[in-house]
């Protein structure tokens, strides 16, 4: 017989006290009632979340809501079959400065969410902060960002012309942030 216990945790806007219309699935929102950017943290339940908004949020389109952080990438070996100097210092040229990675927060097949994430990445948009706006719900932690990153970067060594083999490297990481881009 198992000795787990059940925790329910209170969804209640720790700022007002207001009812978190939450749906299983959720896992962010804002208050309806004083606009508190909440979190659930399985720990200690509500948790305050800066959300931010870009700007050009059409007024009839909910907005689609992105973990985004700067990430550093450091190459390691690179194993290929094809000996292409072109790729290799088109990997090192990418990878030489940080970049900013954005990570669907909303619900998306894998595929999907790794190609829209890689597209950001190459043809990052303008984040100037905006108004509050509408948006689609938040399904992704934060804390999953870090292997779809991973993902994301195996997906564009792999399509390099010296056809991967096999690659080795770090990636450093920042805290995620959580933003509201237009769709």
């Amino acid at each position: 017989m198992s000795t787990a216990t059940v925790r329910l945790i209170p969804m209640l806007c720790p700022k007002c006290q207001t009812p978190v219309g939450a749906h299983p699935e959720e896992t962010a929102w804002v208050c309806a009632t004083c606009g508190q950017g909440l979190i659930l943290d399985d720990a200690t339940g509500l948790q305050p979340l800066e959300f931010h908004y870009a700007a050009g949020m059409p007024a009839n389109q909910p907005g689609r809501p992105f973990w985004i952080a700067t990430g550093t990438v450091r190459l390691g070996e690179r194993k290929t079959y094809y000996a292409n100097s072109e790729a290799v210092k088109e990997a090192a040229a990418m990878w030489a400065v940080p970049r900013r990675f954005f990570v669907p927060a909303f619900t998306l097949p894998l595929e999907q969410s790794l190609e829209l994430g890689t597209r950001l990445l190459v043809q990052p948009p303008s984040l100037e902060l905006g108004s509050p706006a509408a948006f689609t719900p938040v399904t992704v932690r934060p804390e999953d960002m870090r292997p779809l990153v991973e993902f994301i970067v195996l997906g564009l060594e792999a399509g390099r012309k010296d056809k991967l083999m096999s690659v080795e490297f770090g990636l450093d990481l920042e805290t995620p942030e959580l933003w509201i881009l237009p769709a």
